[in-house]
């Protein structure tokens, strides 16, 4: 019989609670234990998943034996310390992004993992997508031709939004859009074009000290194709994102997480469907990797050079 992997979960927010459920619905997963400060919210989880053993700190949850994997969904500010302990005590790790608070940190973690060789991944949900797929299926098809620019754009009318409200999301310490959605992009460019190197970036500012951007601009290169990053909140729409690649023969949208259009000069864009196209999920190539399998995991390394790109641009 194939082994249950034991997992512990410290943090227990939304994306927290979101990643808990695909944990709980495969079955080479059992959800040993819970750390979470806010005792409210873990009656609440408690309530509603099941008993689990709970944990007042992670080196109390660290001591269990038991677990073979902790998922660490914690402020960004608190993924180094914990995460170092986690890797010292020999366990896997799934990481939320961005993978730290600064590059030193980030290179820190990545170096821990790699040199206790245990099994280490971020939870950037695009590349598992059916979209990432169909992107990389059509670039490698040649379709779009030779790539002249990439923009990403994002436009909020607040931030944080009302779903996301917490005591460190709008904080210029460790929140902002930049910090919180631009890893997922950056890194879907990584993964489809190639790593960007940072050129120069423009961050606006609010007068509070302690508020994270109103809005930026950042010019980055990948080989000899430019990108441009750009993002501003309080604007008078809705949530709107937007990835495109230019293509001299066709170009290629990826709008609001799972939208796909490409169109041509001939055509404008048209939806492309993908409900036929290939997917991986996260929970499957985690149990790849934890059985000693090569496995779709976006690694430590990878979220090491996208928290590079991402203090370049905050610290403009």
């Amino acid at each position: 019989m194939d082994k249950a992997y034991k997992v512990g979960i410290i943090g227990l927010g939304v994306v927290g609670e979101r990643v808990l459920k695909q944990f709980l619905s495969h079955p080479r997963f059992d959800v040993l234990a819970f750390c979470e400060p806010n005792q409210a919210r873990l009656k609440d989880i408690q309530d509603q998943y099941g008993q689990v053993l709970t944990y007042s700190s992670d080196d109390e949850l660290l001591k269990n034996d038991d677990i073979d994997l902790v998922y660490l969904a914690v402020p960004p500010k608190f993924h180094h310390a914990i995460a170092l302990n986690i890797i010292a005590h020999g366990k896997h790790i799934l990481c939320e992004k961005p993978l730290a608070n600064s590059e030193k940190e980030a290179r820190e973690m990545f170096e821990a993992a790699e040199n206790k060789g245990v099994v280490n991944a971020m939870n950037f949900p695009l590349p598992y997508h059916a979209e990432f797929f169909k992107m990389l299926e059509i670039l490698e098809a040649g379709q779009l031709g030779d790539i002249q620019r990439i923009e990403f754009n994002m436009f909020f009318p607040e931030w944080p939004r009302a779903w996301q409200q917490n005591n460190w999301i709008a904080t210029r310490e460790q929140g902002g859009f930049i910090r919180e959605i631009g890893p997922h992009y950056l890194h879907l460019i990584s993964r489809l074009a190639g790593i960007p190197k940072y050129v120069q970036s423009f961050v606006d500012y609010p007068e509070d000290p302690s508020l994270s951007e109103n809005g930026f601009t950042a010019r980055l290169m990948v080989d000899q194709t430019p990108v441009l990053f750009n993002g501003v909140s309080n604007v008078g729409q809705k949530e709107d994102l937007s990835l495109k690649l230019y293509g001299n023969k066709a170009v290629l949208e990826l709008r609001n997480w799972r939208d796909l259009f490409i169109g041509t000069r001939e055509k404008n864009l048209e939806r492309i469907e993908t409900s036929n196209t290939s997917t991986k999920n996260l929970m499957e190539e985690l149990v790849k990797a934890l059985d000693g399998h090569d496995a779709h995991l976006i690694t430590f390394e990878e979220g090491y050079h996208i928290q590079k790109l991402l203090e370049n641009i905050i610290n403009s």
